[in-house]
């Protein structure tokens, strides 16, 4: 298993997308689109929620890109 690595600056980028609950888009290797607020990250997944009270986990892996919504 992976070691959650706090210090890399994808995780910090991460982490500040969770804070701030502005909404992203994850763009995944099989072509599909998510847009949401993340929830929370770990070292294999991170958690997305499309509308409220509804989540989606996102393995690191399967994104191909994740950028902020303007």
């Amino acid at each position: 298993m992976a070691e959650f690595n706090t210090g890399l600056p994808s995780t910090r980028q991460l982490q500040n997308f969770v804070k701030s609950k502005n909404p992203v888009e994850i763009k995944l290797v099989t072509n599909d689109l998510l847009v949401g607020t993340i929830l929370w990250q770990d070292s294999q997944c991170v958690c997305l929620a499309p509308e409220p009270n509804a989540s989606i986990l996102v393995w690191r892996q399967a994104i191909a890109y994740l950028k902020a919504k303007p």
